[in-house]
């Protein structure tokens, strides 16, 4: 697996353009970049700069790594492994550039672009792990290690290279290679077209309400945001609810119209599954054969198997030891849940029966008897402005950093803030690009990614460049953007990811990386301090008159932080079942996917009112997003931050200084130059307990 492959891992959609031929020093993708920390001069690069930069950079890593093959010299670190690492750096540019801008400024022109470059950068990747000679060069390398005196860094590189180059089949025979060819390509198709499917349903679906009657029971920045997105979709003097999780949550917690709550809920649960033209079943069928097929060359029995021997877990026994323990005792608390929530239906309807789209209606009026709570009490205290300052105080009181706004930073959109960070020395450490609103052509969900990674040459640390994308509440034209909890804990999580990429302090680029279920753990910690009430003291305030929130709305976000626990652990826990048993197929041969998914809930009792939180058909992590065999992570890496925030708690100062240090020091400054579980204990000076996770979730 080149790096270029690695890179490419996070990616949903791949751009290609036919007949650009423009190789001009005009081209932004052939100079130098004379901006702050060389951001990508967005206002310069156009549709027509991707295609020849694409081959121009492909042709300069094909000449770099001929000239590996070529060196007469006896392979060493420096001429092979080296050499290798700081290959495509061409490529690498524009490949960041093009694959931040698909996932979150897609256009009808970059869609355009993918039949050319998708196949050529997937066979392009190919012929470099497959290239006998390269390998025999790095396997000489690799077997020598013992005798070379690398330091640890050096050993790390020289072993995840050729562990990534056997992953993708080096060892192989010549026809197995052909077919492992094949399968790659046939894959990259399958997942692009499953992306573009789902995201061609999301931007379809809308329930258009023209009855002001029908907007009973919603706030009015609600009803103002749905106004703006009818008028945008060309229906001014109505109301458009989508199924963006600003518009559709609101929507199903607060709405008294349950027809329409159905039919929004059921637009979200049918995705891609009935429509001829968008129906992605038989993708995942033809995806999760080809991935059993390919681990089966790989000497693997399934393609499980494959993923997690990288990872913390290992094996896929270990995965579901980790969600069979969880399963039990959430579904005995969301069945509680669901008591009680009927209970209040009945109370109110006469009728106790109870469908998933009852369940955001009802548990929040749940929470409004249990605790006196409701969003629409709590968003004012969280507008994105304050929020933002909110993060950035955890970040400095934690690691002293510092955050300055560069106004005019090169932007991909007007919408996005630029930030350089200062480490507490004064010393920068990168550039941050945030971009928070939905918009058409834009990615679902929230992510981090980055432009620009970091390492050292010439001994000089180059500075990384992070994204944060996110979906977050719209501003209307009488409030800014005010956000749920959820947003808020969504902020805290991506920013973690990015102080992940900011702290990196790394030889090679080739080291950056981690698995999966050890990667949400920087994210997954900074939750942690979101919500806390020493937190929200200094950070959430009233936008209208800067009021802190008040003492009694803290305690009862504390007291109803077990709120609704067993359902979200229900239907996180279901998806991750599903994927494993996806994945775990040892003969898939052609899937039912409706009667394979039904049978993998039904086996394990889940509540029919409980929906898994990504059904087959739009999950997208798994079949378009590089999470195969993989969604269970979030919950692994929450056993480790659950047990690494408790070291702050046991010391009794949730902003201990030295603690963040140590995790700085230990693990975000590491990324993979060390094992994961190594790495771990390093921090921590023991092995993660479960229990904090269990008290978390209310399931002890």
């Amino acid at each position: 697996m080149t790096k270029f492959k690695l890179m490419c891992a996070m990616t949903t959609t791949l751009l290609t353009l036919s007949s650009c031929t423009d190789d001009t020093p005009t081209n932004p993708f052939f100079t130098e970049w004379d901006t702050p920390y060389q951001i990508p001069p967005f206002e310069q690069i156009k549709p027509e700069h991707f295609i020849p930069a694409f081959e121009k950079g492909i042709e300069l890593e094909k000449a770099e790594i001929q000239q590996i093959i070529s060196d007469t010299a006896t392979p060493s670190f420096e001429n092979v492994i080296l050499a290798y690492d700081n290959s495509g750096e061409s490529l690498y540019r524009v490949s960041r550039v093009f694959s931040n801008l698909c996932s979150a400024q897609l256009t009808d022109t970059l869609k355009s672009l993918q039949a050319i470059i998708s196949p050529m950068t997937v066979k392009h990747n190919n012929d470099i792990v497959l290239n006998e000679e390269l390998f025999a060069k790095i396997k000489q390398v690799y077997d020598n290690r013992a005798t070379l005196k690398l330091d640890p860094q050096q050993m790390r590189l020289t072993e995840t290279i050729y562990k990534n180059f056997t992953s993708g089949g080096a060892l192989l025979t010549s026809d197995k290679k052909d077919r492992l060819r094949t399968i790659s390509e046939e894959l990259s198709k399958s997942s692009l077209d499953f992306g573009n499917n789902l995201m061609k349903e999301m931007g379809d679906f809308v329930v258009l309400v023209d009855n002001k009657s029908d907007l009973d029971g919603l706030t009015q920045n609600i009803i103002d945001a749905a106004a703006a997105e009818a008028t945008r979709r060309g229906n001014s003097g109505k109301w458009a609810f989508t199924l963006d999780k600003p518009s559709m949550l609101p929507f199903l917690q607060n709405s008294t119209n349950r027809e329409l709550r159905e039919k929004l809920y059921r637009g979200y649960l049918e995705r891609c599954t009935y429509d001829n033209t968008t129906n992605n079943n038989a993708l995942i069928n033809k995806m999760v054969n080809l991935r059993l097929e390919r681990a089966n060359i790989l000497g693997f029995d399934t393609h499980a198997a494959s993923v997690l021997d990288r990872g913390m877990a290992k094996t896929p026994e270990n995965a579901y030891s980790l969600l069979n323990e969880l399963w039990t005792p959430a579904l005995q608390r969301a069945n509680s849940e669901m008591k009680e929530m009927a209970a209040i239906k009945k109370k109110e309807s006469g009728d106790s029966s109870f469908e998933s789209w009852d369940w955001w209606y009802y548990a929040e009026k749940l929470r409004k008897e249990k605790y006196n709570l409701d969003e629409s009490m709590l968003s004012p205290y969280f507008s994105l402005e304050t929020t933002r300052e909110g993060v950035f105080m955890v970040c400095n009181k934690l690691f002293g950093i510092t955050f300055k706004e560069i106004a005019d930073a090169p932007k991909y959109n007007a919408e996005c803030q630029t930030y350089e960070v200062f480490d507490k020395d004064g010393t920068a450490l990168g550039a941050l690009i945030m971009d928070f609103h939905p918009r058409a052509g834009k990615g679902v969900g929230a992510w981090c990614t980055s432009f620009k990674g970091q390492k050292y040459t010439d001994g000089k640390r180059e500075m990384p460049i992070t994204s944060i994308v996110c979906n977050f509440t719209p501003p209307t034209k009488d409030t800014p953007s005010l956000l749920s909890l959820d947003e808020v804990e969504t902020f805290f999580h991506e920013f973690g990811h990015a102080l992940h990429t900011l702290f990196s302090d790394l030889q090679y680029s080739g080291i950056r990386g981690v698995s999966r279920d050890f990667v949400e753990l920087p994210s997954q910690i900074m939750e942690n301090w979101a919500m806390d009430p020493q937190v929200l003291k200094l950070y959430a305030k009233h936008y209208k008159t800067g009021e802190p929130i008040p003492a009694e709305l803290i305690a009862k976000i504390k007291s109803s932080a077990l709120f609704n626990q067993g359902f979200m652990t229900v239907e996180y826990v279901s998806a991750s079942y599903l994927d494993l048993d996806y994945h775990t197929l040892k003969a898939a041969n052609n899937i039912d996917v409706q009667a394979f998914e039904d049978k993998v809930l039904t086996d394990r009792a889940i509540l029919t009112q409980i929906a898994p939180r990504y059904r087959s058909s739009y999950f997208k992590h798994i079949f378009a997003g590089g999470y195969s065999a993989g969604y269970y992570a979030y919950i692994w890496a929450e056993v480790l931050d659950a047990d690494a925030y408790e070291a702050f708690v046991e010391s009794g100062d949730i902003f201990n200084v030295e603690i963040a240090t140590r995790f700085r020091e230990s693990i975000l400054s590491k990324g993979g130059s060390k094992d994961e579980a190594l790495l771990y204990h390093d921090f921590r000076g023991k092995e993660p307990s479960k229990t904090p996770l269990l008290k978390k979730r209310g399931l002890v």
